[in-house]
């Protein structure tokens, strides 16, 4: 059966998380998936999208929106980012690594 360790589809390590403006590497949540538990929208930008030039960091213009996620969702969705929404914002935010 294995190590769970060793494994990447179970998560070893999560981290409460606020919603953050600011895209730079102190933010950056390297490929994380998300727990939601008070439902709402969600304002992500996802791993991996590096701006329209292809370099340096993405722009909340690349960010997407997940509408009406409900309380105590596993998001399986990969992000580097999760911005603020401004209405009906998503809390109790846990990113899953």
């Amino acid at each position: 059966m294995g190590q769970y360790a060793n494994q990447p589809d179970f998560i070893t390590s999560a981290k409460a998380i606020t919603p953050s403006a600011t895209i730079n590497l102190s933010k950056k949540l390297n490929g994380a998936s998300l727990w939601v538990g008070t439902g709402g929208n969600i304002t992500v930008i996802i791993a991996g999208t590096t701006g329209a030039s292809g370099k340096g960091f993405p722009t909340s213009n690349e960010a997407v929106v997940f509408k009406g996620v409900q309380n105590g969702t596993y998001l399986p969705v990969i992000v580097d980012y999760v911005l603020p929404t401004t209405t009906g914002p998503a809390t109790d935010i846990v990113a899953c690594h």
